[in-house]
């Protein structure tokens, strides 16, 4: 029953996203995060460093009813050989200097020698909050939640925090 909601939710937000779209095109196109943390910090036992990247190409945002939409790909490994790919859509909202970024990305995770954390499809949101610095560059901090959204036998999830560092070029 969860997977059908959560399934539907996806469908609609990308019917509603793709309806209410309006292209722009950007001169610094693509951007990349670079960033470092700790996978699971709420978990003693399970707790580990971890680093990672994500792409973001500017050139497929979209305006929206919703804000400035665009899609991310990306994943992050950990010290305990833990690793997550994803691909989703994250949220710019513009507010001066700083700008706020909600994303959600499903993505495949390979528990390695880390936190099992029950099924292979996981579903990862995010907050971020950045600062920039230059108009290429940004500094940031970010949180996450990693769940299989109870499609898995269990869900214990996984909430991490990361330092990021955001480049456009």
């Amino acid at each position: 029953m969860n997977f059908k909601k959560v399934s539907l939710f996806i469908v609609i937000l990308f019917a509603a996203t793709k309806l209410f779209a309006v292209e722009e095109v950007n001169t610094n196109n693509h951007q990349l995060n670079y960033f470092a943390g700790n996978f699971d910090f709420s978990d003693d036992k399970q707790k580990a460093i971890l680093v990672g990247f994500q792409h973001q190409d500017e050139n497929l945002n979209r305006d929206t009813f919703l804000g400035n939409v665009s899609p991310i790909t990306g994943g992050f490994i950990t010290e305990n050989s833990a690793a997550y790919i994803y691909t989703g859509i994250e949220w710019n909202v513009d507010m001066g200097a700083m700008i706020f970024t909600p994303s959600f990305a499903p993505g495949l995770y390979h528990e390695g020698d880390g936190k099992d954390l029950g099924h292979v499809l996981e579903f990862k949101s995010e907050v971020q909050l950045s600062y920039m610095s230059s108009e290429t560059t940004s500094f940031g901090v970010s949180y996450n939640h990693v769940s299989n959204a109870s499609l898995g036998d269990k869900n214990p999830g996984a909430n991490s925090y990361m330092f990021n560092f955001l480049k456009k070029f």
